[in-house]
């Protein structure tokens, strides 16, 4: 036996800090990133830190783990997801994204090609904001020990004026940028070999260059990005924070017809299932109708509506108006009805 290891598929030793970890990073990892530092210090140099120059304003730092089964769904995989789901905590603070750091966490045997095409994933998305890669790791679990692969980042921004989800105020309008429910129920539909008539593509994608120009506008109270538990959660998170009460009206929140079809299907409701790339806005009453002038100009916000409207009545709590005239409340999901899809 040659005791040389396959050369398709992730092995203990690339992640052991050897010679052969240092191939993998030189050869298939770094070179896919556009790598930046202040001067000689950073992960060009294989360094242990990076140093970020970073404009004036307040710094934002959020970090997340992405687990998503399976790693490649209809409309992204898991390297698009863990740049734009970094990016989105970002954007939805105010917070304009100036570096990220990657770490990736890898089953043994995990194909080499899959890795690839999830770096190329990534690396492209960061392209497309010009943000740099300044920092990250790899380890190497062994067989049975991990489900493939996971993926850890932390994202650094810089806010003018941070927004807080806790923002909102009695008289505030409730914005959402666009149909919810998509990629939860993409991926379930994925997972599960559903053969429907038309394909649920996931919404993911990066919030900052729609969020931008609104922000600069002036107005946004609050922000927060739908994920695990859906806008349900989002609203009933906002709702709890500011101690005040929502009220949407269920005939104008947006949900794609194969969403809502699927939805039914499995009695799901879409307004529990994450999203990822979607943002839930509470906007000055007078500043709305503008903020969402600013988002349908987007290709990311053409779906954008106003649903609702913070109220003095039922503190912490949101109201459904519902589509045959009565009113219930919408209730804080339990958890996310489909694990694994962040």
């Amino acid at each position: 036996m040659s005791g040389r290891p396959p050369e398709d598929r992730v092995t203990s030793l690339h992640g052991a800090g050897g010679e052969l970890m240092g191939q993998f990073l030189a050869e298939r990892v770094l070179p896919k990133f556009r790598l930046r530092a202040a001067g000689p210090i950073g992960l060009d140099q294989l360094d242990d830190g990076a140093v970020v120059d970073l404009p004036p304003g307040r710094l934002v730092v959020t970090t997340d783990n992405h687990a998503v089964k399976p790693f490649r769904f209809p409309g992204g995989d898991i390297g698009k997801l863990a740049v734009c789901g970094t990016v989105n905590d970002l954007a939805v603070m105010g917070a304009q994204p100036v570096a990220i750091t990657m770490a990736l966490l890898l089953e043994e045997g995990f194909p080499l090609a899959d890795l690839e095409t999830i770096l190329t994933s990534a690396a492209r998305e960061l392209a497309d904001l010009g943000l740099p890669l300044v920092a990250g790791d790899t380890k190497v679990m062994g067989r049975g020990e991990l489900d493939g692969i996971m993926i850890n980042t932390t994202g650094i921004g810089v806010a003018e004026r941070a927004i807080s989800d806790a923002g909102l105020a009695v008289g505030d309008a409730i914005l959402v940028t666009g149909t919810v429910g998509d990629h939860g129920m993409a991926l379930l539909a994925a997972r599960e070999g559903f053969h429907l008539q038309t394909e649920l593509t996931s919404d993911v994608a990066p919030l900052w260059p729609l969020l931008a120009p609104v922000l600069a506008a002036g107005g946004i109270t609050a922000m927060k990005d739908p994920t695990r538990g859906g806008l349900a959660a989002a609203l009933n998170e906002m709702a709890r924070k500011a101690k005040v009460g929502i009220e949407v009206r269920e005939d104008v929140i947006p949900v794609r017809t194969e969403a809502k079809a699927l939805s039914d299907l499995l009695g799901i409701s879409p307004l529990d299932v994450a999203c990822e790339g979607r943002a839930v806005i509470a906007v000055a009453a007078d500043r709305a109708e503008m903020v969402l002038s600013l988002l349908r100009a987007h290709p990311l916000g053409q779906e954008a509506r106003i649903i609702g409207t913070a109220i003095a009545e039922y503190p912490g709590r949101v109201v459904l108006a519902t589509g045959i005239g009565g009113r219930r409340f919408l209730e804080m999901p339990l958890g996310d009805p489909v694990p694994r899809i962040c």
